[in-house]
């Protein structure tokens, strides 16, 4: 039985025939809009399976990605971001460069009030990669925000004990 969606320009969310992409695709990212705009809050994902592959040997990387962000207008679907997350499994990059490309799009997709992206690979060779970026939108109070978490995102690091 398929699920009629009621949110226009939303097609993933309750399709049992949608196809997963194994290649780079933000154009499956899907929005809808935000019923609280007067209201700043942040929306958190925590993306514990993404894959991709390392540009220069091949081999695959995986992380958990966490996403926060402070809505504008305009929300990611969160099936959407799902899939768009599994289209880097084949996308040969470094673990920075896909979190920079996750935060860029989302603000390209969103114009959001603020984003922060953080990805915790696991080692490869004895070492993780824990890349942070983010962005506060300009001419807003968030761009001071931005600087401030930037500055003190990893003051306190977790205990690494599960990698």
């Amino acid at each position: 039985m398929k699920i009629q969606n009621q949110i226009e320009g939303i097609s993933h969310l309750g399709n049992q025939e949608v196809r997963y992409s194994y290649d780079y695709d933000p154009s499956v990212l899907e929005t809808f809009e935000n019923k609280h705009p007067g209201n700043d809050y942040f929306v958190k994902f925590n993306c514990p399976e993404f894959t991709s592959l390392c540009p220069i040997t091949g081999q695959p990387d995986f992380a958990t990605i966490y996403i926060s962000y402070v809505p504008n207008v305009l929300m990611v679907e969160s099936k959407s971001l799902k899939l768009y997350l599994f289209s880097f499994r084949n996308h040969g990059d470094f673990h920075e460069d896909c979190i920079n490309i996750i935060m860029k799009d989302l603000i390209n997709l969103l114009d959001l009030k603020y984003i922060e992206v953080w990805g915790k690979f696991t080692p490869r060779g004895g070492i993780s990669i824990d890349p942070y970026c983010n962005y506060g939108k300009s001419g807003t109070e968030w761009v001071k925000v931005a600087k401030r978490r930037l500055h003190l995102h990893d003051l306190y690091p977790e205990k690494i004990d599960n990698r």
